[in-house]
């Protein structure tokens, strides 16, 4: 009976830990920046506080001549947090790449219940309906700002490992350029109207090969030139770009798949969007290009977010166990040390504190190298993956301070953990053995 309450209280103690772990990680700054007040004033203005901050600096003292265990936390703990930051950087730079593209006065039009353009399909007598509502934007010579498009997946060869991968082919309208106004030519022209030539974007060029300004693709069993470079800064850059009734032509295309118009504003969206809910021939949905791309990447970056966060915890508690087993080590080999500045008069509180705070110390250092690292080594770093239309978005990595901030508590919680037992065990060694030991 004993031994089992004795084993259901170190289940206890160990879900408390998980809990207090999991209140500390998702803490706000201001919360941290209280409780690090709280205890540097106990610290400083406390005589069991002057104390704690005396025996670790015994501790820290003798630091170099355990640096070799001492760097299994350190490593260990960086590594938890390079990991971590890592995968929630490709979270936030996916998400970031789909929440600037499109603005809140650019309109995306799709068949009524469509969540992508993929299952859309707008016919082309639509087009000349849309045109003449109101809230539309319209360009000196009063042509309406609307762009027609189609969406073609089609393979490209990666330039990274020279597999096939999908990308998005888009056919767009003569005014594409006006409604997409953050789409602008770095090198080469653009595409001819009922000529086979596209425009790539440089996120597209970077990932797969065959995209170079001149060069010919084989798509659709037809010859593409290459006439351009595009920059955009958001997803569009994983693009190609040619003249819509040419794709159409190419791929035996009757209908559209999606509109893009540009609006005279907030209010114009709204204008615009009730006048095509107010249009019985019209069945179509209108939401900001803002919006669409937004929620087109928010179930991938959830599952990064998860991901990242289960694969961080498993690290994690590797870690723990490995400043566990390093702290120990440590104690046994100082408990004499630690026996003598007991009988001189440090209470177990005071040793408590030291060990814990050695432990954070070694913790933060982790924490630091392992986001200097992920910083150096991810921020910045392109990729791609799978979008909405089932063709490769690039994006790249953005460590930001947030997940920064995130990490270094991520490793201080584990540094709390994994000193808090073996600080206890010193606190209650019995003095008189320890002065025995060798």
């Amino acid at each position: 009976m004993k031994r089992l309450m004795k084993v259901l209280g170190n289940i206890g103690v160990v879900v408390l830990l998980a809990m207090l772990l999991l209140v500390w990680i998702w803490l706000p700054w201001q919360g941290v920046l209280l409780a690090v007040a709280g205890i540097t004033a106990w610290l400083l203005l406390t005589r069991s506080g002057r104390l704690a901050l005396a025996a670790t600096r015994i501790g820290v003292a003798s630091l170099p001549q355990r640096w070799g265990a001492s760097s299994v936390i350190v490593v260990g703990i960086a590594g938890v947090v390079g990991v971590l930051v890592a995968m929630l950087a490709m979270g936030e730079g996916f998400k970031a790449t789909l929440g600037s593209t499109g603005d809140d006065t650019t309109a995306i039009v799709l068949r009524g219940g469509s969540q992508a353009e993929t299952n859309s399909v707008i016919t082309r007598e639509q087009v000349p309906l849309l045109s003449t509502l109101p809230g539309i934007a319209r360009d000196d010579s009063g042509r309406a700002l609307l762009s027609p498009e189609l969406s073609q997946v089609v393979n490209l060869v990666s330039r990274s490992d020279g597999t096939d991968v999908n990308a998005q082919f888009r056919g767009v309208g003569e005014q594409a350029w006006a409604v997409h106004d953050k789409v602008r030519i770095i090198e080469g022209r653009r595409f001819a109207t009922g000529k086979r030539e596209i425009v790539v974007g440089q996120g597209a060029q970077g990932q797969f090969r065959g995209l170079d300004v001149g060069s010919t693709l084989r798509l659709g069993n037809q010859d593409w030139t290459v006439v351009g470079l595009f920059a955009s800064g958001d997803a569009h850059d994983s693009e190609l770009w040619t003249d819509a009734d040419t794709l159409a032509t190419t791929y035996q295309r009757s209908a559209w798949q999606s509109i893009s118009v540009r609006t005279e504003g907030s209010a114009g969206f709204e204008q615009f969007k009730a006048a095509v809910a107010d249009d019985p021939r019209l069945k179509l949905d209108v939401e900001t290009t803002r919006a669409y791309y937004s929620k087109q990447g928010g179930g991938l970056n959830t599952l990064i977010k998860v991901l990242g966060t289960v694969i961080g915890a498993i690290m994690a508690v590797g870690a723990v166990f490995g400043a566990l087993n390093t702290m120990y080590a440590a104690v046994a080999t100082r408990a004499r040390e630690i026996a003598t500045m007991r009988a001189i008069g440090f209470r177990g509180l005071p040793v408590v504190t030291a060990i814990m705070l050695e432990t954070m110390l070694l913790a933060l250092l982790g924490g630091l190298l392992g986001g200097a690292i992920a910083w150096a080594v991810f921020n910045g770093y392109s990729v791609s993956t799978i979008g909405s239309n089932f063709s490769a978005v690039v994006f790249k990595f953005h460590v930001s301070a947030p997940l920064l901030w995130s990490g270094l508590k991520w490793a201080l919680g584990i540094g709390l953990v994994g000193g808090l037992f073996p600080a206890l065990r010193a606190a209650r060694l019995p003095i008189t053995t320890a002065l025995r030991e060798v």
